[in-house]
């Protein structure tokens, strides 16, 4: 296919995208993966001159045909996915694109090439609609908002104590173009760029205190969080800059900037994620200082992005009880200066003493709470044995067949994704509009099929998600699987990999081995990958067969031993089947190596949500085991308690089939409501 005929990359008009590629949430792999050296080598055989950078390759722009002298090298290549950029046109697309642009410039003996040779795809009428109705919108918020100079002081300082920022002075607010949104009493931050610094878009933040007098932030975006692309605080970069404070949030750049004097940028999505189409506008600088919270979560994804930013210049700021957030040592009166200078170097040694390990130690014991992971909220019992779910495990799950494992995994890994958590779905055994269906349905606890005027309001806050799909389907190589969870964990930052199922890999492998050694293999490559990523793989594998009146056990899992020894967590679903009614189910913790505690406690079924739900108390009695042998856990239950069972759900009704902007006039939901995380 040539360079005339596809559809390969953004261009930016106007501060606005007009043609796009396809953005659902799969996730596609080039079909060969593409390497550094692969990728000089072909500019070699160009002629095309570039630079080595930190995580990115520079080169001249071929989008312009002249570029300025100072900036001649303005185009960056990504070095792990071949993707590129370029400043001068945004212009933005896939390695596979660029040659194609390069074949067709050498085709034509031409030293440049317009962008626009790779637009096909214009928007639809609604995709249109949409677009420019958003863009209304963020101009409308933003030329009603009011500079902090032009409000009265007692509003300002009203303003200021309500969001805890009194020790930000207005000149710097106003450095940075902060705003005040009086309707919603909400900052906004301004989201400036392109050759012509346009107004691209807004982030909104609203404050609330709770009880406890303590203050808890609200993000809303325009363009949708999942479109928002704003290093803040970038334009008032100069090119001669070579030092930065990447902070997590727009109010610690603020803090960071005032109290320093240093270049400081905010992320847009937090601790979240580090888009790589952001790496470009990082390349300039020879040290970058993270410091992205004062917990748990921000300091484990500062060792993340420090290794996509290239570690050997990262330094890391340790969060602890004398080095809070920014804001917060700001309104402490730190000296803030002094706490960037004693950040740690990112990388490291193969072999270190307790002295390099004794503040991590130290930090654990510190914050047990945080270190436990993220709760479930619809699964407290399972908070109870677990304690949390936690980055760089291993957890291999199993159950009878028919009982419904995908369902219940499904809704585990749906309510750790409403927290924020970054989730990778490679479902083989089910296709993934089935598969999405399941968890929209769970997402609005309803029955869709009877409500088909609500299916556009769940269906925008579910699109709000950070919840991405592999392309596969049936039998998968692991080689390919493998290397589209490294390409999701770069470009999204995935936290949670879920894969079902095992058996569905083992199928395409060489079958001269022994099917046990193919699969002790591709367990030790999860293993591998989930500690080397930093990365939550739950591994679905089918049970031996059993006799059905038997309850399974750790080693009912299907092959040897290795699953159950190198996983962290064995969760096995129970389910005991009844003649006169639906079978009782529960889940069973077989193995926790966190701290050692293991359980079961019950399940129920509604059919109507497709969701598990954990009985109210006083139904069952659970008595958590600790310390015993997987033959030695019990559980005592209430016999005299009645079971309930699964709710039943009424046929769906059949409707005519109506376009979204019918169904938001039955039922006109603010399709910009946020997401509470």
């Amino acid at each position: 296919m040539n360079a005339e005929t596809r559809a390969g990359f953004f261009l930016t008009h106007n501060g606005l995208r007009t043609y796009k590629k396809d953005t659902n949430s799969n996730v596609e792999f080039p079909l060969t993966p593409i390497t550094v050296t692969e990728i000089k080598q072909y500019l070699r055989s160009k002629d095309i001159p570039f630079h080595d950078g930190y995580s990115c390759l520079h080169i001249p722009s071929i989008f312009t045909e002249s570029p300025s002298q100072s900036n001649s090298f303005s185009m960056f290549i990504d070095k792990t996915t071949g993707q590129f950029l370029c400043k001068d046109t945004l212009a933005e697309g896939s390695w596979e694109d660029l040659q194609d642009c390069l074949e067709v410039m050498q085709k034509e003996g031409k030293g440049f090439i317009s962008p626009n040779i790779l637009m096909r795809y214009a928007e639809s009428v609604e995709e249109q609609e949409d677009r420019k109705r958003e863009f209304n919108e963020v101009q409308g918020i933003w030329s009603s908002s009011v500079l902090f100079a032009d409000l009265p002081d007692d509003e300002v300082q009203l303003i200021k104590t309500m969001f805890q920022i009194t020790k930000i002075s207005n000149a710097t607010l106003k450095r940075f173009g902060v705003k005040l949104f009086k309707p919603t009493k909400s900052l906004v931050f301004p989201w400036v760029g392109g050759p012509d610094s346009s107004l691209k878009g807004i982030k909104l933040l609203s404050a609330q205190r709770t009880d406890g007098d303590k203050v808890t932030y609200n993000e809303a975006t325009f363009p949708k969080f999942s479109s928002y692309y704003c290093l803040f605080g970038l334009t008032l970069i100069s090119r001669m800059d070579s030092e930065v404070v990447l902070t997590g949030h727009e109010l610690d750049c603020l803090a960071v900037s005032q109290a320093t004097g240093l270049p400081s940028v905010a992320l847009p999505r937090g601790v979240s994620c580090l888009p790589p189409i952001l790496l470009p506008y990082l390349e300039q600088f020879k040290r970058v200082t993270l410091w992205l919270g004062g917990d748990i979560r921000s300091w484990e994804a500062s060792k993340i992005f420090s290794r996509k930013l290239a570690m050997k210049r990262c330094s890391l700021v340790r969060p602890g009880e004398y080095q809070p957030q920014p804001l917060e040592a700001l309104v402490q009166n730190k000296n803030l200066s002094r706490i960037i200078k004693g950040s740690i170097p990112a990388s490291h040694k193969s072999i270190v003493s307790f002295k390099q390990l004794r503040e991590d130690v130290y930090g654990e014991l510190l914050n047990t709470d945080q270190v436990a992971g993220v709760k479930w909220t619809r699964f407290p019992e399972l908070n109870r044995i677990l304690k949390g779910h936690r980055k760089g495990e291993l957890t291999v799950f199993t159950g009878p067949t028919g009982s419904g494992k995908t369902t219940f995994i499904s809704e585990l890994a749906l309510d750790l994704c409403m927290q924020g958590v970054n989730t990778l779905w490679g479902s083989f055994e089910i296709n993934n509009v089935r598969l999405a269906k399941i968890m929209l349905t769970q997402f609005a606890m309803e029955r869709l099929e009877d409500n088909l005027e609500k299916y556009d309001f769940w269906a925008d806050k579910f699109e709000q998600l950070p919840l991405y799909f592999m392309t596969f389907h049936g039998q998968q190589n692991i080689k390919t699987v493998l290397d589209t969870m490294e390409h999701a964990v770069y470009l999204y930052d995935i936290n949670h990999i879920i894969i079902d199922n095992l058996q569905f890999m083992m199928g395409q492998e060489n079958l001269s081995i022994d099917k046990f050694a193919v699969q002790d293999h591709i367990i030790g490559v999860f293993r591998k990958f989930a500690t080397n990523s930093s990365c939550h793989v739950t591994l679905i594998i089918h049970p031996r067969k059993e006799e059905d009146d038997r309850e399974l056990q750790t080693a009912s899992i299907f092959g040897s031993a290795k699953a159950s020894q190198e996983a962290d967590n064995v969760l096995i679903l129970q389910e005991k089947k009844l003649v006169t009614c639906p079978g009782r189910r529960s889940l069973q913790v077989t193995k926790n190596r966190f701290d050692g505690d293991v359980g079961i406690f019950p399940l129920d079924f509604i059919k109507a949500s497709l969701t598990f739900s954990t009985p109210s108390k006083g139904k069952h009695k659970l008595r958590k085991v600790a310390g015993k042998s997987e033959n030695e856990e019990e559980v005592q239950l209430n016999t005299a308690a009645s079971s309930k069972g699964e709710a039943k759900g009424g046929k769906a009704e059949k409707g005519t089939k109506t376009t979204k902007t019918q169904r938001t006039q039955k039922n006109p939901a603010n399709k910009n409501e946020t997401i509470q995380k």
